[in-house]
């Protein structure tokens, strides 16, 4: 493919990933609001459909800071959307879990569940399960050594674990820095019980559809991940384009054969998000 203009002439509703693809948490990739500008003035739909662990409101207010404005996209649905929906109605897996919470995370992220009435409890000891939004300021995202002392607490209580973000990690201005999922994997490597929401669950993407308003069969789910973007897609039955601008350091003539070897089929492959 020439560029995303090519592809995009097929499909009428397009869900984007955030990170990797229209940022990379300090700025827009290069071409990524010419895009959205573009798809706009064709009247094809944008929905972002992010596994970052806060509501959407957040979201918004982080796309107007970069420069994207309110009226490019049509809505956006988040892993922390899911948890704070799942944590509200306490249904399926969140059924049984108390109203006692021990966050892991940054304070930013309260959002998640600071109006549904929970406890918030200053030691996982006295938590009825662990809600993990991912590293915090203090200790730091780049090693989940830090954070070990908690998980550990949380496995001798036996808690189960809530997790906002299933990524494992981002690329951030440019760096390499772990997220929430890389610390569910820990807990639950060691015996932990844990709760995921966010791609590549298929379960997201149905109310991410519904904000797009395009049939399944000609919308196109853009991704930089393949274990949550482009799997997440295939989960749904939603065509996919994974671009490669985010934690994929790839050539783009290794990519056909990385998706290949990961069982994935993306009907496009670009190095980023440009028209």
């Amino acid at each position: 493919m020439s560029g995303f203009g090519e592809v995009a002439a097929r499909y009428e509703g397009f869900i984007l990933d955030l990170w990797g693809v229209v940022h990379d948490g300090v700025a827009l990739y290069p071409g990524v609001l010419d895009t959205l500008t573009r798809l706009r003035a064709a009247g094809k739909p944008v929905v972002f459909l992010s596994n970052a662990p806060r509501r959407p409101p957040g979201i918004a207010r982080l796309l107007a800071k970069l420069g994207v404005a309110p009226e490019l996209y049509a809505g956006i649905m988040s892993s922390g959307e899911a948890v704070h929906q799942g944590l509200r109605d306490r249904t399926g897996a969140f059924a049984g879990l108390g109203r006692r919470l021990y966050h892991l995370g940054p304070p930013r992220d309260r959002d998640v569940f600071a109006t549904l009435g929970y406890q918030q409890a200053s030691d996982p000891a006295a938590a009825d399960f662990i809600l993990n939004t991912g590293p915090d300021d203090e200790l730091g995202p780049h090693d989940a050594e830090p954070y070990r002392p908690v998980l550990e607490a949380g496995l001798r209580a036996g808690l189960p674990m809530v997790c906002a973000n299933p990524d494992l990690e981002v690329i951030r201005g440019g760096e390499r820095i772990i997220c929430a999922g890389w610390l569910a994997r820990i807990y639950e490597a060691e015996g932990g019980r844990v709760i995921l929401r966010g791609k590549p669950d298929a379960a997201i993407y149905p109310p991410t559809l519904a904000l797009l308003g395009t049939p399944p069969d000609h919308t196109l789910a853009v991704g930089d991940s393949l274990r949550t973007d482009i799997a997440g897609a295939k989960n749904a039955g939603l065509a996919s384009c994974w671009v490669l601008s985010g934690i994929h350091a790839l050539h783009p003539a290794q990519a056909p054969a990385e998706a290949a070897a990961a069982g994935l089929s993306p009907v496009a492959i670009l190095p980023g998000l440009a028209w």
